[in-house]
């Protein structure tokens, strides 16, 4: 008879022959496949790194789980862990890890406390891919654990003779906000609520980034902090070199107004002004804005510029409400929730304005629980319990009109 631990052994393999058999691409067969590896190991982190097809090829990571960004990290081939596991093809178990073995993993980690390590080649039959790495902060992985580890890879493996192969790799700008050890904290009296843990998070030149959770988890007040609505109680932001960390109410107001613009699921329009006023008024706050008229244009509305809030749907609101936002000619848009009040019809239709928005070079970072959405992005970042937990690098961004729910 089968003891507990090799039952729960066909179990798991089990259940990832499922993943692999229900996935419509590879992409979606590697991320169910990882969170299975980290969940039956009780993993703290994990990567899949890829490589590119270019002549001086590199490993990037694609998707992870765990508190950090790495989006940004590069392994040479053959330097490091991962970059010695991709090019000789065979895993490297670290089962209690020290830091002269890996000093890049320590990077990748940024500087967690890691107990073990394991790094398994990702490769097809035709094509080596990239590496699948796990850590653990806590506790060393078992060798029963390490073999269902290498096992699960293998597995995975196999679903990309019958998967779709990864798009090409995404060339992210340069870092435009950058936010380390985020933390927020809210007092009602005697109790103290911990909305935000520690967010290590980048924003980047020109991205679609979208913030993912449930209720609950700090996506909106991590959205208020970029734009600089609120304050951190603790942890260092910054914005183009700027240290935002301690900056004053006056400050963050300036940054604010000449820098980022919102949209917001209520429109939040002046009723008593029509839409080219609406638009006039901020207008008058910034430096630098871009001309009404024009910008009414940008989102289809040239031919109700003198309409009145009252006097337009609600998805025609919103596109006003994006053209506010655009007026100032802002470097980031925070998006909250922009769709939520909206008919699937409408919205796509604004959505389609967002997309030219960030063609013409805009930063957008939008909240939604819309999972759909998502496809639309370069980066997803999928939040849990006050932290980031999971970042998916989109390789291949869906068109506003390819979105079904």
């Amino acid at each position: 008879m089968l003891d507990k631990a090799a039952l729960q052994y066909y179990k798991t393999i089990g259940e990832l022959q499922g993943i692999i058999s229900t996935s419509e691409t590879l992409e979606s067969a590697l991320k169910g496949g990882l969170r299975l590896i980290v969940d039956s190991c009780g993993a703290q982190a994990a990567v899949v790194w890829y490589t590119d097809a270019s002549e001086n090829a590199q490993l990037r990571p694609y998707y992870w789980i765990g508190p950090m960004d790495i989006t940004n990290r590069r392994h040479a081939i053959g330097e490091g862990a991962v970059g010695r596991v991709f090019e000789k093809q065979m895993p490297e178990r670290y089962l209690e890890f020290k830091p002269e073995y890996d000093a890049e993993t320590l990077t990748d980690f940024e500087g967690e406390a890691i107990a073990s390590m394991l790094a398994m080649p990702l490769s097809s039959t035709n094509e080596d891919l990239g590496v699948v790495q796990v850590i653990k902060t806590e506790e060393p992985f078992t060798e029963e654990e390490a073999d269902l580890f290498e096992m699960l890879v293998l597995m995975a493996a196999i679903a990309i003779e019958e998967n779709e192969a990864l798009a090409a790799p995404w060339e992210h700008g340069d870092i435009v906000m950058s936010l380390r050890g985020i933390t927020r904290e809210f007092q009602n009296g005697e109790i103290l609520t911990k909305v935000l843990k520690g967010v290590n998070l980048d924003v980047y030149e020109g991205e679609f980034l979208v913030l993912l959770g449930e209720s609950g988890c700090g996506k909106s007040t991590l959205l208020n902090i970029i734009g600089g609505m609120d304050q951190a109680t603790s942890g260092e932001i910054s914005y183009l070199g700027q240290d935002l960390s301690h900056a004053t109410q006056d400050e963050l107001t300036e940054f604010r107004r000449n820098n980022i613009g919102f949209i917001f699921q209520s429109y939040n329009l002046m009723p008593n002004l029509n839409a080219l006023q609406n638009l006039n008024l901020i207008a008058e706050l910034v430096k630098e804005p871009r001309e009404s008229e024009k910008v009414l244009q940008v989102v289809g509305l040239e031919d109700r510029m003198r309409s009145y809030p009252s006097q337009l749907s609600g998805g025609q609101q919103q596109r006003v409400s994006i053209a506010r936002a655009l007026v100032k000619n802002p470097h980031i848009i925070l998006a909250d929730e922009p769709t939520a009040a909206l008919d699937y019809a409408t919205s796509i239709e604004v959505l389609q304005v967002m997309e030219e928005v960030i063609k013409d070079g805009t930063t957008l970072v939008m909240v939604t629980h819309n999972e759909e959405i998502t496809r639309m992005a370069n980066r997803v970042v999928r939040m849990r319990d006050g932290r980031t937990h999971e970042v998916t690098v989109n390789r291949h961004p869906a068109r506003a009109t390819d979105l079904v729910w």
